[in-house]
């Protein structure tokens, strides 16, 4: 079922913004679970305390996987996705147990196929804590289901 917006939906400027999702140490502890990455400095207290964060930090991919499912909270890919064709990942600061982050993605541009089903678009994609700092910068390139007439 298509609930999402087709490649015609989307206006080059317009920003979507997720809600918020507060990162606790059982995530961290599941996706070290999932991914073997045990890194002391995500697992390991007292040897996070002699780095400059002076605390454990949250897995830079790990807090990428919850922007993509962010993303799909906001709806406006249900159904119209064809695929994630590429993420360029920029970690700008250190997620840290207990902070709450939200996502913002701007559409930035978009280009038609040699397909007349589907479109791609490009999308400025920033995850902020609470104090609105920005912890990662990405560029999303997504290939769009468009309205067939």
């Amino acid at each position: 079922m298509q609930r999402g917006l087709t490649f015609e939906e989307f206006e080059i400027g317009a920003a979507y913004e997720s809600q918020a999702r507060t990162i606790t140490e059982a995530d961290v502890v599941t996706f070290a679970g999932l991914s073997g990455d045990y890194n002391p400095l995500h697992t390991d207290a007292e040897f996070a305390k002699s780095t400059p964060f002076g605390e454990r930090i949250v897995h830079g991919m790990l807090t990428v996987a919850i922007s993509t499912g962010m993303s799909n909270w906001t709806g406006l890919f249900a159904g119209t996705t064809i695929a994630l064709m590429e993420q360029n990942i920029q970690y700008k600061n250190a997620v840290k147990f207990g902070d709450t982050v939200r996502l913002i993605m701007q559409v930035t541009e978009k280009r038609e196929t040699s397909k007349p089903d589907r479109g791609v678009v490009k999308f400025a994609a920033r995850m902020l804590n609470q104090r609105d700092e920005v912890v990662v910068d990405m560029l999303w390139t997504l290939l769009l289901k468009r309205q067939i007439n």
